[in-house]
């Protein structure tokens, strides 16, 4: 008797796994980083040391020339693409849930599509129009019963938070483009090593300026250890393995499964709690992401 063929997982589903679950306990980390830290100095200890773990390997493969034929743009795309996100979300991370900023995260590819579209002329079809308009209106929705513009007791502002995590991914849907559009060609690892010494040399100064008075406990230099090694040089090593192995469209579908280990992480580690309103707010958002880059498509828009 024939028995039915059963189709292999492909071989990257290993690490497109572990790199969403990788990029979701960043935001864990950070968050116990900040807390000692402090925003802006736990984005540079990470960048610091990510630029550290990755230089050896770039030197390695011998691509310290296409590194320093194209620092300045690499440079630019380290701010764009790690210096202001990271510290937008160690800043956000005070304030609001690890699984909410992961949320939020996902809306990368929505301003990467619009921005394409704005900067580049990639208009896109009628079905992505359709998820751009969809991915704002659940960030609205998820805005509206997260967002507090009042500060509380303890300083924090939920409202600023929020903001804070839409312009990280602002930021990211800028780096996106600016990379396609001067930085095409060039070697990965070239682009991921300077762009963390980039991020490392724009927030050194700031970093240093409002360093914590107090030295932060080994649980904190270790979060943010963990941040710069695993969820920053590991993390870019296997996203770009990733869009070598799977090509871009899938690399990039790693967004939508990180807000399920960050919120799992989160109330597992820090106890943090989700409502339904947030999941189904998440789902509306990664929804709208998923037609907005074309990985979804409903039949009759695609002009």
């Amino acid at each position: 008797m024939n028995t039915p063929a059963v189709d292999k997982a492909p071989a990257w589903l290993g690490e497109f796994v572990l790199l969403a679950a990788v990029w979701g306990g960043s935001f864990v980390l950070m968050r116990l980083g900040a807390a000692d830290f402090g925003a802006l100095p736990t984005a540079f200890v990470r960048v610091l040391i990510a630029s550290a773990t990755l230089l050896p390997v770039l030197l390695w493969r011998g691509q310290g020339p296409a590194l320093r034929q194209h620092y300045k743009p690499i440079f630019v795309v380290g701010l764009l693409n790690s210096g202001v996100p990271f510290a937008c979300f160690a800043y956000a991370l005070l304030s609001i849930t690890s699984g909410l900023s992961s949320i939020l995260n996902a809306t990368t590819p929505l301003w990467g599509a619009l921005i394409a579209w704005w900067w580049l002329k990639d208009r896109p079809n009628s079905s992505r129009i359709l998820g751009l308009v969809i991915g704002f209106a659940g960030v609205a929705l998820l805005a509206s019963g997260k967002a507090n513009f009042k500060p509380q007791a303890d300083g924090t502002n939920s409202g600023l938070a929020v903001l804070a995590c839409l312009l990280a991914t602002l930021c990211y849907g800028l780096a996106g483009s600016f990379t396609k559009r001067f930085l095409t060609g060039v070697p990965p690892m070239a682009t991921a090593t300077g762009s963390q010494i980039g991020a490392t040399l724009g927030l050194a100064l700031p970093a240093l300026w409002l360093w914590p008075a107090h030295t932060p406990p080994t649980r904190a230099w270790l979060a943010v250890a963990a941040a710069g090694v695993l969820c920053t040089a590991l993390a870019y090593v296997l996203y770009f393995r990733l869009i070598a192995h799977a090509g871009p469209a899938k690399a990039l579908a790693v967004t939508f499964l990180i807000p399920v280990f960050a919120l799992v992480l989160g109330a597992v580690f820090l106890g943090e709690q989700f409502t339904p309103w947030t999941v189904v707010c998440g789902a509306i958002i990664v929804c709208g992401t998923a037609l907005a880059t074309g990985l979804l498509g409903i039949r009759g828009l695609r002009r």
